[in-house]
């Protein structure tokens, strides 16, 4: 999808579709100009049947009376309820709707209504019309076309900043998911690393990868244990972003077993072909620092990735089996399953003795219980620092990505 800016007046606008915003129990769409009479009184018709409900979306033809050829009126609900998440979700349900209608092109007036902040509000219907238009379509013949975007304001400077990063960090995410994506037979922790390093190529990242030689040599004895039943060796991927001098570095750690079959402790035959997503916390770090390097971020960020492949074989780690960890415990094997607190302890304990970091937070898909209680839509934290905790759901909030603090 291309984005791009446009301060001409909507009703001059050549565009197959222009969109506008709408509270409920309002009696006029969020930036709409004086029109002609015969199409106001189409729109004040549609208002009385549309009411503005959250994701309520009309199309109105415009009968060659003003330039563009569709009008869109989204809801957006109650204005003293509207947030910015609100505006994200109502414009990923415009740009699922123009693409249903196979237009390739819409513009969106912006409404200024909707928040003080202008540039949140750009954000939030870019990242929304991206993130909408998602699909994995890499192994489909048949490619769903992606209309472009215009957003109306009369001053595109302003606002042209928060285009650009809406764009990085809503790209990071789709690189995550795309990764995410990918099946075992084409997603190995050698590709993983690939992947990574075509990242430092092309960026001012640094990467660096563990093999096994080297893994052994270091002592990491997790990674090990869990890789070694797997034909496709394990690796430690760590990427390096540098943007202050003299800063403490936040490290990022990220579980990436690109298939869990449990090991010897073997998972159920249903949904396993799902444990290609055991990948998803290292595809987060990967995502987070493709986005942190584009957006040339004031900070210091290490991403470190234990990849390991969990398979059952002849020289698979067994139930019973005691293992030495990077930080020199030992730890007894009761469930090969629980395969990704032994790669995160390895991954941690680098991390935090050659990096020396002010914050360390991992990702991982450690447990289904999680979901059990919490949902699809919320992830868990466990912290033992309440401070950044506080600064996690601050964040949280602001991102509409939902967490929940476990006792």
């Amino acid at each position: 999808m291309k984005i791009k800016l446009d301060r001409i007046s909507p009703s001059k606008k050549k565009t197959a579709a222009i969109c506008y915003y709408l509270f409920e129990k309002t009696k006029s769409p969020l930036g709409l100009e004086k029109i002609p009479e015969k199409l106001s009184e189409i729109i004040k018709q549609t208002i009385k049947e549309n009411n503005g409900k959250i994701g309520e979306i009309s199309v109105i033809p415009t009968f060659d009376l003003i330039m563009p050829k569709k009008i869109i009126i989204a809801g957006l609900g109650k204005k003293n309820k509207t947030t910015q998440d609100t505006l994200r979700i109502v414009t990923g349900k415009i740009s699922q709707k123009i693409r249903s209608l196979n237009l390739p092109e819409f513009s969106i007036v912006l409404p200024l209504e909707v928040s003080q902040d202008v540039k949140s509000s750009v954000y939030s219907i870019v990242e929304g019309a991206l993130l909408s238009m998602y699909s994995f379509d890499k192994y489909k013949k048949e490619k769903k076309s992606i209309p472009n975007l215009t957003i109306l304001y009369s001053n595109p400077q302003k606002i042209n900043q928060a285009i650009i990063q809406a764009q990085i960090g809503a790209n990071g995410v789709i690189f995550a998911r795309d990764v995410a994506n990918l099946p075992p037979n084409e997603c190995t922790p050698d590709k993983l690393a690939s992947f990574a390093k075509s990242l430092a190529s092309k960026s001012n990242l640094r990467c660096k990868v563990f093999s096994k030689n080297e893994l052994k040599k270091k002592k990491f004895g997790g990674i090990l244990a869990v890789g070694q039943g797997s034909k496709n060796e394990p690796k430690l991927i760590i990427l390096e972003y540098n943007g202050k001098r003299n800063q403490k570095p936040i490290v990022i750690v990220g579980k990436a077993v690109t298939f869990d079959t449990g090991g010897i402790s073997i998972k159920p035959s249903e949904k396993m072909d799902e444990m290609k997503f055991d990948k998803c916390g290292g595809c987060t770090v990967l995502g987070i620092m493709k986005s942190v390097s584009e957006l040339r971020l004031p900070i210091n960020v290490i991403g470190i990735i234990p990849s390991v492949e969990n398979m059952p074989g002849g020289e698979s780690y067994r139930p019973g089996d005691i293992i030495k960890l990077y930080n020199g415990k030992t730890a007894e094997i009761l469930n090969t399953d629980a395969e990704g607190r032994l790669i995160l302890a390895d991954a941690l304990s680098y991390g935090i003795k050659n990096y020396g970091p002010s914050a360390v937070i991992d990702f991982a898909t450690l447990t289904g219980a999680c979901i059990v209680a919490l949902g699809n839509n919320v992830a868990g934290i466990v912290t033992n620092n309440s401070r950044l905790a506080q600064k996690i759901k601050k964040s949280s909030e602001n991102s509409s990505e939902e967490v929940w603090e476990l006792p």
